[in-house]
């Protein structure tokens, strides 16, 4: 096939997924407003497809731009709703509660609606992306961005059930606080080992393509500054004790600052880092 037909095929499954992924959040929804539990279980058989044809667009655009698909503003936010819903089917499937995708499709959407705003041109690889620093850096980045998500749900879920702990339908669906709280950790701790594994091979890879470690550009910037809250909420969770309500705050506030350094500072501020 050619580059065109590979990215019409492509064009396909992407659009399938981002259908399937606002089902599956209105299914999560009509599940947690109204209670129906064959809700929940479509949902989740829902957006297993959606991530399996969110997997083939994702491999059809490698295919056809001969390297990773992780090299643009468009590559990576598809890749980045990728990560999330990877984290998500892990969790899930590892906790058994589908509640989590009530508030995970949320973010998944707004992920990859913001990657169908973007340009899907297949253009040739700048020279200091040709790299192979290229695809540890930016696959770890689609990790740690993923469980940090994941993380942010589960502790806006926390911070719901504080007073409907005996209602019946949160009783029987949602973890008690101290699964929530630990769950939660471990999601930030996953994207935190990822998120140092992103700074240190973009400096080896800054220095090789620039001759620099550290050039303090806003994208380097904002991630340190993500890395910080995050190194914090584990310090003074390890350290001082912290738990429950100050720690799930502590947690989206760092999910806030994981997107505006991907989107806001993209659409912001001018970055050596602007093509993703």
């Amino acid at each position: 096939m050619s580059g065109n037909q590979f990215l019409a095929v492509e064009n396909v499954l992407f659009t399938a997924a981002m259908v399937l992924y606002l089902a599956a959040m209105v299914l999560y929804f009509i599940f947690f407003a109204m209670k129906k539990e064959k809700a929940a279980q479509i949902a989740g058989i829902v957006i297993t497809a959606a991530f399996a044809l969110h997997t083939a667009a994702l491999i059809v655009r490698g295919v056809g731009a001969g390297r990773l698909p992780l090299t643009n503003q468009y590559e990576f936010a598809t890749s980045f709703a990728w990560g999330i819903c990877l984290c998500f089917l892990v969790f899930v499937h590892k906790y058994h509660f589908q509640a989590l995708g009530t508030f995970v499709t949320p973010v998944i959407f707004f992920v990859i609606g913001y990657a169908a705003m973007q340009s899907r041109e297949v253009r040739e690889l700048m020279p200091a992306l040709r790299s192979s620093w290229l695809g540890i850096h930016v696959s770890t980045a689609i990790i740690s961005y993923g469980a940090f998500g994941v993380s942010f749900a589960v502790s806006l879920m926390f911070l719901l059930r504080q007073g409907r702990e005996n209602q019946p339908f949160w009783s029987q669906h949602v973890p008690e606080d101290d699964k929530l709280d630990i769950i939660s950790y471990r999601a930030v701790s996953l994207g935190f080992l990822f998120l140092t594994f992103v700074i240190v091979s973009g400096a080896i890879w800054a220095e090789r393509a620039w001759g620099s470690y550290w050039s303090w550009d806003p994208k380097e910037t904002w991630s340190l500054v993500t890395w910080i809250i995050y190194a914090l909420y584990l310090h003074l969770r390890l350290n001082r004790g912290w738990r429950g309500r100050k720690a799930a705050v502590f947690a989206v506030a760092g999910f806030v600052c994981v997107l505006f350094t991907y989107v806001g500072v993209n659409t912001l501020i001018p970055s050596i880092h602007s093509y993703a």
